[in-house]
């Protein structure tokens, strides 16, 4: 299993959570590790879109609070 960028939190309204490398099942009675090869890979999958996807907006937050320059170009 490929370990994503770890996680800061558990994915929204999701019954799953990262710790120490390893996806666990959460539940009201309690946790179990998840342990098919196919299900922990497509939880990376995810992780890793979530992250590039929480990366892509951080850079447009940046970008929107930086000044605007005028186009040289466009004359009114």
């Amino acid at each position: 299993m490929s370990v994503p960028t770890p996680c800061p939190r558990r994915p929204p309204r999701s019954p799953v959570v990262l710790r120490g490398g390893q996806w666990w099942l959460v539940g009201r009675a309690g946790s179990v590790p998840a342990s098919d090869p196919t299900f922990t890979a497509a939880l990376d999958d995810f992780a890793q879109a979530m992250a590039a996807a929480d990366r892509a907006v951080a850079d447009l937050r940046s970008r929107q609070s930086e000044p605007s320059v005028p186009d040289p170009g466009d004359r009114r």
